[in-house]
């Protein structure tokens, strides 16, 4: 087991991983930017280094002066959270040539399932649905113009790295696709450093259904259900939930098991997240793989009662999963609201600020993951979360009560947050009977 772990990340989950250590009986060392000196949060770490200024790229993306952290504090892993080098094979690939564990996949299971186009032909060759589209990437214009047709409009044009929604354009006719593949390009190059592209069939108003695996480095892999991810903006969730409404148990059954098909292909082990859309006829297919831990596993923890970061740190010190599949049982309904320093209201424009009032909610079910307090500043150097708000109850219905109550409970005051919407979104008779899409939330609050 390690004796010590360097946290590569900053805010919610860095804390997250901080007490995960501590209960496992583990020293960790943290780093941290110069806006992030003095924060409150760094104090549950046993030690802590300044790694450069508040900019990210001078900062929580300089993998040099990680590794010098990393080789000052004396540690044998590093834990990358979610977000900036998580899901950097290149630095997976320098904390092992440096005898450092990397708390995460290999380098080769991330680069090969990090880029979406040979994620996809691994999925194919698991059997797993993916969505029609070009066979790899498109190499030219005139090869688009040609498939797109035969595809039917309207096509998707996806980065072939990356994520979050960019590099990824909508295109309804001929005219609208030379533009969506150009803008396209010109994003993944300037967010990647790569402008590889496809092709896709686009699925009109789809859900959004993720499945949370794990794999250890002695074959054995599991999947722990599903989380539903529908409530998003611009591919950026607001609202998680588990298990997946209105999913049949058949559908449920198969997608899962699709999910543990490719991760034993891919020899990948330690925590990570295959996603998935449903069409309106329960339909599924894969679109890429997270290969780290994601911002909403919390959700997955309530209704399975399995610590995943705890997980994940004893899975890359070699230890064999502790549970089975048939072990593995949903109990309940839980729900997380990411809480967000933004402003509905104003194009959900970030909010930083200083925080002069926060009161967290408690209660049965209840569970607030965040590194904020009274006096605390939000920098707008970086994710403008500020919390994650979960509950879990015996059903949904139960859930959707204790959220809301929860909600009208948690006061941040100094800033705007997204409390508001997430209050409106589960008042909503559409969310209460999850007859939503992805598209929802643009289309019902977005424009006023």
């Amino acid at each position: 087991m390690f004796k010590r772990i360097l946290v590569a990340n900053r805010g919610e989950i860095a804390l997250r991983i901080f007490r995960a250590c501590r209960e496992l009986g583990i020293e960790s060392v943290a780093v941290y930017s110069e806006a992030d000196r003095g924060a409150a949060y760094l104090e549950m770490a046993d030690e802590a280094y300044c790694i450069g200024p508040a900019k990210a790229s001078d900062s929580y993306l300089k993998i040099d002066r990680i590794i010098s952290a990393a080789e000052v504090g004396n540690v044998q892993a590093i834990h990358p959270g979610y977000g900036f080098l998580a899901e950097n094979s290149h630095f997976a690939e320098v904390c092992r040539d440096c005898d450092i564990t990397f708390i995460g996949p290999t380098p080769e299971a991330m680069s090969m399932l990090g880029d979406k186009n040979s994620a996809r032909k691994m999925a194919r060759a698991a059997k797993v649905p993916t969505v029609p589209g070009s066979e790899g990437l498109i190499e030219n214009e005139a090869q688009a113009m040609q498939l797109a047709p035969k595809l039917g409009f309207p096509v998707l044009v996806k980065a072939s790295a990356g994520g979050g929604g960019r590099g990824m354009r909508v295109a309804l006719n001929e005219l609208a696709l030379r533009s969506a593949l150009q803008q396209a390009q010109a994003e993944a190059e300037a967010a990647f450093g790569s402008a590889e592209i496809y092709l896709e069939k686009y699925v009109e108003l789809p859900r959004h259904v993720e499945v949370q695996v794990i794999a250890d480095m002695h074959g054995n892999a599991v999947h722990l259900w599903e989380r539903d991810c529908t409530m998003q903006r611009r591919h950026q969730k607001l609202i998680e939930e588990s298990p997946a409404p209105n999913l049949s148990d058949e559908t449920r059954k198969a997608i899962c098991e699709s999910a543990v098909r490719l991760v034993k292909l891919a020899k990948y082990h330690n925590a990570g997240t295959v996603e998935f859309i449903v069409d309106k006829n329960g339909n599924f297919y894969f679109i890429e793989m997270n290969a780290r831990i994601q911002v909403e596993h919390p959700v997955t923890e309530m209704v399975t009662g399995i610590d995943l970061i705890k997980s994940q740190i004893l899975v890359a010190a070699g230890e064999p999963l502790p549970f089975k599949q048939k072990d593995i049982v949903l109990d309940g309904c839980a729900m997380e609201c990411r809480i967000n320093a933004e402003d509905p209201e104003k194009n959900f424009r970030p909010t930083p600020g200083q925080i002069s009032r926060i009161v967290p909610p408690g209660g049965f079910g209840v569970r607030f993951d965040s590194h904020v307090h009274v006096g605390y500043t939000v920098s707008p150097y970086y994710d403008s979360m500020i919390g994650k708000l979960i509950v879990h109850q015996p059903t949904r219905a139960e859930a959707i009560a204790c959220m809301k109550r929860a909600l009208r409970e948690l006061r941040i005051e100094g800033i705007k947050t997204t409390i508001p919407l997430q209050e409106k979104i589960l008042n909503h008779a559409a969310f209460i009977e999850h007859s939503v899409d992805t598209t929802f939330i643009e289309r019902t609050w977005t424009q006023h």
